[in-house]
C-alpha cells in the first residue's frame, strides 16, 4: 500500500486553507511549568466546528467527481465527523445522510443538525460506531451515494494531516523544534495525517499516540499484526470508542507511530476537569487524551518540547456530573461500599463517628433491601480528603461489618448498584 506523504498533505492543505481555521499553537505555561518541560497545545478545538474533523471531511467531499456530489454523501460518526460532514455539505449544498449512534451526546446531535441545517439527514442507529458504519453502508449502497469514512480513507487522512502541517509550521517559525507529538487515536484517521506529515518532515520527532483504556483497538491491531474487532469497548469517550481500526490507519501507524499509549479513562476525566478549572479550555474526553498522556511520560519529557493535539472541544454539559464521579474514583478520593446497617436509631451518627475519618464525608447512602432482620445492606458512597487514608478507613470498616463489600473490586456489581 503507498502511504500518504508530506506531498499529499501540502496539496490538501492548498485546498482547504481557505474553508477551515488555522488553528493556534500555543505555548502552555501551566502545563510547561508542571512536567518541567516546554509544551505547546494545537488547539483544534477552536475549529469551525470545534473539532479537527471539518479538514478530513471537507477535502474528501470536495474531491467527489461533480456527478457523485450531486447524489449526495452519507457517513457513519460519533459526532464529530459528522459535524464537519454536515457543514461541508451545508457549504457545498448537497445532501448527507449522517448516521450516528444511539449513544451520542445529545449536544453532538444538536450541533450536526446546526451546521447542516436543510441538507444533512439525521439518523440514530445502534450502540457503537461500529453498528451504525454498517447501517450506513447498507443506506448507502441501496440509494447509490458516497460513503464518506471517518478515518480509514486517504483523502481523509491528507486533510487531517493539514493540522501538523500548521502546527510545524508555526512551531519553526517561533523558534521551537517538537522533540515529541502526541495526539490521540480513535479510527486512526488523525494519528495516520498527523504521523506522514511529522515523520516526513521532521524524523527525529516521535510521534506518540494515546488511546482510551477501554477502546485500546489500535494497540490490539498492532499486537496482532493486523485490524482485529474488539468484543467489549467501555464507549465513554465517545469520540475514540472505536472496536476497530481501518487497513489504511493501521498501516499508517505501523509505519510512522513511534509508540502507543492507553489512558484510564478517570485520568482523562482529571485532566478535562484540570484544562477548564486551570486554564478555561473546555474538551471533549477524545480532546484531553493528549494531555493526559503528559502524566504517563513526565520523566520522559522533562526538559523536551511536546506539541498535544487538543483534537475537540465538543463537550456535552450535562455530562460533567458523570466526569467528576470518574476523576474522583480515578484520584482514589471516592469509594463505594454495601455495608450491612443495624436497623436502630443511631446506627448512622455512629458510622459516622466511628469509621469516617477526619473531613471524609457521605455522598450517598441507600438500603438495598427492607427487611425486619436487625440489620440491612446499604450502598453507601464515602468522598475521602485525602486518598492515604483508606486503609485506615478499610480497618474501621471492617470491624463495623466484617462482611462489607467494596465495590471497586466487584465490577459488575459496581455497574448493577452505582
Amino acid at each position: 500500500m503507498e502511504l500518504i506523504k508530506d506531498t499529499e498533505v501540502r496539496s490538501a492543505y492548498q485546498l482547504l486553507k481557505d474553508s477551515v481555521n488555522h488553528t493556534p499553537l500555543q505555548y502552555d505555561r501551566y502545563l510547561s511549568e508542571k512536567y518541567q518541560a516546554t509544551v505547546l497545545l494545537k488547539r483544534e478545538d477552536l475549529q469551525k466546528v470545534r473539532s479537527f474533523k471539518l479538514r478530513g471531511a471537507y477535502y474528501a467531499i470536495k474531491k467527489l467527481p461533480e456527478a457523485d456530489l450531486k447524489k449526495g454523501v452519507v457517513c457513519a460518526s460519533a459526532g464529530n465527523h459528522a459535524q464537519g460532514v454536515a457543514y461541508t455539505c451545508h457549504e457545498l449544498k448537497t445532501r448527507a445522510a449522517i448516521f450516528m449512534p444511539t449513544t451520542t451526546p445529545q449536544q453532538k446531535v444538536s450541533q450536526v443538525r446546526f451546521f447542516g441545517g436543510e441538507f444533512a439527514d439525521i439518523h440514530l442507529v445502534g450502540d457503537t460506531f461500529d453498528a451504525s458504519a454498517a447501517a450506513a453502508k447498507k443506506y448507502c449502497e441501496e440509494n447509490g451515494m458516497t460513503f464518506i469514512d471517518p478515518f480509514n480513507d486517504k483523502n481523509i487522512i491528507a486533510g487531517q494531516g493539514t493540522l501538523a502541517l500548521e502546527m510545524m509550521t508555526d512551531a519553526e517559525s517561533e523558534g521551537y523544534k517538537p522533540d515529541f507529538v502526541i495526539t490521540a487515536i480513535g479510527g486512526g484517521g488523525l494519528i495516520s495525517g498527523v504521523a506522514s506529515y511529522v515523520k516526513n518532515t521532521s524524523p527525529t520527532t516521535k510521534v506518540i499516540g494515546v488511546e482510551p483504556k477501554g477502546a485500546a483497538s489500535m494497540q490490539a491491531a498492532f499486537e496482532e499484526e493486523q485490524p482485529v474487532k474488539l468484543t467489549e469497548i467501555d464507549k465513554f469517550v465517545d469520540g475514540a470508542a472505536v472496536q476497530r481500526v481501518g487497513e489504511i490507519t493501521y498501516s499508517h501507524s505501523r509505519e510512522y507511530v513511534d509508540e502507543l499509549m492507553s489512558v484510564d479513562e478517570g485520568l482523562i476525566c482529571s485532566t478535562i476537569l484540570d484544562l477548564y478549572g486551570k486554564q478555561a479550555i473546555v474538551v471533549e474526553p477524545a480532546g484531553a487524551m493528549s494531555v493526559a498522556a503528559l502524566d504517563l511520560m513526565k520523566d520522559q519529557i522533562k526538559g523536551k518540547t511536546v506539541i498535544c493535539v487538543i483534537s475537540g472541544g465538543n463537550n456535552d454539559i450535562n455530562r460533567m456530573a458523570e466526569i467528576e464521579e470518574r476523576s474522583l474514583i480515578y484520584e482514589g478520593l471516592k469509594h463505594y461500599f454495601v455495608v450491612n446497617f443495624p436497623q436502630r436509631p443511631g446506627a448512622l451518627k455512629e458510622f459516622v463517628s466511628e469509621v469516617l475519618g477526619e473531613g471524609d464525608d457521605i455522598t450517598r447512602f441507600e438500603y438495598t433491601k427492607k427487611s425486619n432482620r436487625g440489620t440491612g445492606p446499604v450502598v453507601i458512597g464515602v468522598l475521602l480528603k485525602k486518598p492515604e487514608t483508606l486503609p485506615d478507613l478499610l480497618k474501621r470498616l471492617k470491624e463495623f461489618d466484617s462482611t462489607y463489600i467494596e465495590l471497586s473490586q466487584h465490577k459488575t456489581l459496581y455497574n448493577l448498584l452505582v
